[in-house]
């Protein structure tokens, strides 16, 4: 099954979760399955967050270009903290929150993940997954994406930066990370790629029809 949703009343997938448990991941191959577009909302933070470490004001960093989405570095460890450092500023929340849900009302419909896509950004979205996983967990998935014993972190000092940053993500007075309440919770702690992908894959499925 490979149904497509082109031409089709908008339809929301909203995928939340704390860093490296694998919404993306899910995310991405969720709009592949179904034909629909995806927006790492993230990835907007992580730009504006290096944005704002060179020099610019925070909210004048949310003007946003294709550019500035395209960076070599927002993947890496320094662009994920500065992420959630912006991400407590209710300006620059205000600021990104349009574009966001314009994105997942698209025509044809979409996928976005982040933190609070289920609450905040698309409360009526048709499917709503919170992804999660075990702090150790995703620390060694983080740990080894930044080259494992070659990293220049030891996993120590990762799983810090983890219980850090959902922390912050959880205690911040804007939008504070946690599953919608009809949210599917999805914990990938002991699942393979494949099973997550399938359960989430599943739960679009059982909405569609």
């Amino acid at each position: 099954m490979t149904g497509r949703f082109r031409g089709a009343a908008p339809f929301t997938v909203a995928i939340d979760g704390p860093a490296a448990a694998g919404k993306g991941t899910i995310g991405r191959a969720v709009a592949e399955r179904f034909g629909l577009a995806h927006l790492d909302t993230g990835l907007l933070y992580r730009a504006v967050g290096a944005k704002v470490a060179e020099g610019a004001e925070p909210v004048a960093a949310c003007a946003l270009t294709p550019a500035d989405l395209a960076r070599g570095d927002l993947r890496s460890a320094e662009a994920g903290q500065a992420a959630s450092r912006i991400a407590v500023l209710p300006e620059v929340r205000a600021a990104l929150l349009e574009f966001q849900r314009r994105f997942a009302r698209r025509e044809g419909g979409a996928v976005l993940d982040g933190r609070d896509i289920g609450t905040v950004i698309c409360p009526e979205a048709e499917v709503k997954l919170f992804v999660t996983a075990s702090p150790e967990v995703r620390a060694r998935r983080r740990w080894q994406e930044l080259g494992g014993e070659a990293a220049p972190l030891p996993y120590a000092a990762v799983l810090a930066e983890v219980i850090e940053r959902d922390r912050r993500d959880s205690e911040r007075a804007a939008a504070p990370l946690r599953p919608a309440p009809d949210a599917l919770v999805l914990d990938t702690s002991s699942l393979s790629v494949e099973e997550a992908v399938a359960r989430a894959v599943a739960a679009v499925a059982a909405k569609r029809r």
